[in-house]
């Protein structure tokens, strides 16, 4: 491997002599990474480079791809039992006095569900994190149930796995695998990688591809129809395990793991919006789950509870989110919400206190770390310094919620070019910072991300009283417009709040244009009863930018009088211009 500080040996073990990897002190916690198909152990090297930081990291070639040899003869020389001996052969001979710390992906992970279940392997392993492979134990259960008591959902799920399993079935074929791994697909599949799947090449896939590939069909010969017909009824997991589950991946059914807390009863669920090959396109996520899980196995005593317990605990945990104009309000509420989940949140607003206070209450409330930075958003040079600091402190953002905002009401007339500028700095220049400097480095770090900029009913509602303000807010949706197109193909999400008349403190701070300091005081205690009398939570807006996240929305109408408006102007605009002639009282 590249990496440095790789140190190669080899273990040889039924026949084959494996080619194993090791970095990091070996004083340290073992983790041992299991590649799946069609890899060799080059798929881990970054996250096992991250690793190594912290722990003792050990990567093997399986037998018949890499370094590694190939048995003799092919056929019935990969049985999960041959796979489970070459396991326990490369623990004993990394860590012979202390268990170590799984972790698998694709068929990487079917191994290690078969590592972590079968009775001999029992002391040896630590923990098992799995990822995009299920037990072939637990999958043939799943079908069975739902073949000997089928419903209309379980049918439908059924035919979808189906669908999505159509290369095993390919790979079942006697000869015709071979013949194209070893002619134009292993040519084409590093393309197609990182066409469809985003995976940056670096030094994957290697120049064993087609060998590896070829060999490795019969992982599936040996073992898919074998325990499909006849699954073992006693594979309990006899460690904790964590299960990593990309939601969008398209060979496997999230459904597939739908029960599993009944063979895994010490489980802990985690969602991450990527495809596949999480190993090569979120290895910086990955590596921090990972590290987590197994030093909440190293301490002693009890294992820890996890942080966060929030509805989506398992899709935010550990991910860093930012939201600006975090010191009160939408903002605050939306941080507690991710803190809530898991998230390390950096709180961001010119309020440096109270964005302090918000970062201390998401440490209580669930968040594993929480910063608070005082930063003006319509600041260009302010937002730079601080996408710099907190890249290089806390890592790249995977959620950007750019929230700051201030309110002006008054006739078009009566608003002065400064009170445009004040408006258009921050609502709309303050989102324009944070889409440009975050995102730009979303897109550079090639591993998804979602911005969620916060509009208003305002930007699809005309007022007479509101010109400036509606005006801001409707750029902010047209823009989030846009990036979603734009983002798209680099799998960064965009999607625009738009939430109504919510009970938030900026009545009380709105400008009013063309009225004395006396007039703009009655107007803003006058707003801020109505909108406390209205008395719609900040809490539900959060509860729909997580939602929004979570499903990718793109426009997100929150508050009834929200959802309303966007219906009317999108089939009856003429009522709306209709209403926006009427004289506001306040």
């Amino acid at each position: 491997m590249t990496v440095a500080g790789a140190r190669e040996r080899r273990v040889r073990t039924g026949g084959v002599e494996l080619c194993v990897v090791e970095l990091g002190e070996t004083g340290r916690p073992t983790v041992v990474l299991v590649h799946g198909y069609p890899d060799s152990k080059e798929v881990w090297s970054e996250v096992a480079e991250r690793l190594a930081e912290h722990f003792h990291v050990v990567l093997y070639d399986v037998r018949g791809h890499g370094r590694s040899t190939a048995p003799a003869p092919l056929r019935g020389g990969f049985t999960l039992e041959k796979l489970t001996d070459d396991f326990l052969a490369v623990v004993d001979a990394v860590s012979p006095d202390r268990p170590v710390h799984l972790v698998g992906h694709d068929w990487g992970s079917v191994q290690g569900w078969e590592f972590a279940t079968v009775r001999r392997t029992e002391g040896r392993i630590a923990s098992f994190t799995s990822m995009s492979g299920p037990s072939l134990d637990h999958f043939g259960h799943w079908i069975k149930k739902r073949m000997s008591r089928p419903t209309p959902r379980r049918a439908a799920q059924l035919l979808g796995q189906g669908a999505k399993s159509w290369y095993v079935y390919l790979l079942h074929t006697p000869v015709l695998p071979e013949l194209a791994w070893r002619g134009p697909l292993g040519k084409r599949w590093p393309k197609m990688l990182e066409r469809v799947e985003k995976v940056p090449a670096g030094d994957y896939p290697t120049a064993s591809l087609p060998s590896d590939a070829a060999h490795g069909a019969w992982l599936y010969r040996d073992n898919v129809r074998a325990r499909m017909r006849r699954p073992r009824t006693d594979a309990y997991a006899h460690v904790p395990v964590q299960l990593i589950t990309p939601t969008g991946d398209v060979y496997l059914s999230e459904r597939l793991y739908d029960g599993l807390e009944l063979w895994a009863p010490d489980l802990l669920r985690r969602t991450l919006p990527a495809k596949h090959w999480v190993p090569r396109t979120r290895p910086d996520q990955l590596a921090a789950w990972i590290g987590e899980f197994v030093t909440a196995r190293e301490e002693p005593g009890p294992a820890p509870e996890r942080a966060g317990a929030g509805r989506y605990a398992d899709r935010f945990g550990g991910q860093l989110v930012l939201v600006t104009g975090a010191a009160s309000g939408i903002g605050r509420a939306t941080a507690f919400a991710f803190a809530e989940a898991g998230a390390r949140v950096v709180a961001v607003d010119r309020d440096g206190e109270g964005a302090a206070r918000t970062a201390d209450m998401a440490r209580l409330i669930g968040s594993p770390q929480a910063w608070g930075e005082c930063v003006d958003v319509s600041d260009e040079q302010a937002m730079e310094k601080l996408a710099t600091k907190v890249a290089a402190e806390y890592g790249i953002v995977d959620v950007l919620v750019n929230n700051a905002g201030i309110g002006l009401s008054g006739a078009f007339l009566d608003t002065t070019s400064e009170d445009w500028k004040k408006v258009l700095d921050v609502n709309l220049w303050g989102v324009i910072h944070g889409c440009r400097i975050f995102g730009k480095q979303m897109a550079e770090r090639g591993q998804g991300g979602h911005i969620v900029n916060t509009a208003s009913a305002a930007a699809y509602l005309p007022s007479k009283s509101l010109p400036a303000y509606s005006t801001s807010k409707a750029a902010v949706l047209m823009l989030s417009e846009c990036l979603r197109a734009e983002l798209a193909g680099r799998s960064i999400g965009v999607s625009a709040i738009c939430p109504g008349i919510v009970n938030t403190n900026i009545t009380s701070t709105a400008r009013f244009a063309g009225v004395d300091a006396a007039e703009e005081k009655r107007r803003q205690e006058r707003s801020s009863r109505l909108y406390g009398i209205r008395n719609f939570p900040p809490e539900k807006v959060a509860d729909a930018i997580l939602e929004a996240v979570v499903n990718n929305r793109a426009v997100v109408p929150v508050t009834p009088e929200s959802k309303g408006a966007r219906l009317l102007s999108r089939f009856a605009p003429g009522v709306l211009r209709t209403l926006a002639k009427l004289e506001p009282r306040l």
